[in-house]
């Protein structure tokens, strides 16, 4: 079974039967490493699922510098919701930071999703709402919390990321310098707290 007839499945309850017919309304496509899948400025057509590898979402500030705003590990959706649902041009990047496997799902694939299983009409509410949550707390988090705190959060968040992701990438998700990073590693470090296992 794909992943994500297995995240269908267990997300969204779809029964094993049936999970297939789903396939209709997605194509998987190879995207290689520093492949972009949007561009600011492009309306974004598609939500992406990381079958394999990872992808990144950033945007780029008038003065040059990126602001990664999320990563997509296998198994994670990513797109540019404003984009794709209201018809707007993007202010995004989503970049392949690995050789990847996407399924670039149909722009109602979830409105398909639901119609065909009426069941999944509260998951799919469950899940708007901890994705509503999410940003919020990441937020308050940008706003709020040290260094230190927004990086033990990223760990929490992408355990398995530490090894596949540069530095910098962690530092621009962080909203600090690479510098200010490495301080923090250094301090977590020496209350032997072991960051890279």
């Amino acid at each position: 079974m794909s992943n994500i007839n297995e995240y269908l499945a267990k997300v969204f309850e779809v029964p094993a039967e049936k999970v297939n017919l789903c396939s209709i309304q997605y194509e998987m496509k190879k995207v290689a490493k520093h492949e972009m899948l949007l561009q600011e400025g492009q309306v974004c057509r598609n939500t992406f699922f990381v079958e394999k590898g990872l992808l990144r979402m950033y945007s780029i500030d008038k003065n040059g510098k990126e602001h990664v705003i999320q990563f997509a590990p296998e198994n994670w959706l990513i797109g540019d919701r404003s984009s794709l649902y209201f018809n707007e041009k993007s202010r995004y990047y989503i970049e392949a930071v690995e050789d990847s496997e996407v399924l670039f799902l149909q722009p109602d694939f979830f409105s398909k999703l639901l119609e065909e299983f009426p069941n999944t009409i509260e998951k799919n509410d469950l899940i708007i709402q901890k994705h509503v949550k999410s940003l919020q707390d990441r937020i308050n988090s940008l706003l709020g919390e040290t260094a230190e705190e927004r990086y033990l959060k990223f760990i929490k968040m992408y355990p398995d990321l530490l090894l596949r992701v540069p530095q910098w990438m962690i530092a621009s998700y962080l909203g600090i310098t690479p510098e200010s990073l490495s301080r923090v590693r250094k301090e977590l470090a020496k209350k032997n707290f072991v960051t890279d296992k």
